[in-house]
């Protein structure tokens, strides 16, 4: 993923809709891509499911990582951007 920030598109859209869970590592590296994205001015839009979203609201990233409920709602999310 860092290679697709660095070279382009500026805007990513990461579909996490079929995941299962996601501990402290994968929080960790989700935490680490939208950083290097907004460093090169570009954002993640992360898709998400119940279980995924239940356990980043528990950390409180739901906002900083721009939790989608659908991938159309991520690519709206991003015409406003």
């Amino acid at each position: 993923m860092n290679k697709y920030i660095e070279d382009g598109p500026a805007h990513i859209i990461l579909d996490l809709s079929t995941i299962d869970f996601v501990d402290s590592s994968g929080l960790g590296a989700l935490v680490r891509l939208v950083k290097k994205a907004k460093g090169e001015s570009g954002s993640v839009q992360v898709v998400s499911n119940p279980r995924v979203t239940q356990t980043v609201k528990l950390v409180r990233l739901e906002q900083f990582l721009s939790l989608q409920p659908n991938v159309d709602a991520a690519i709206e999310n991003l015409k406003n951007l």
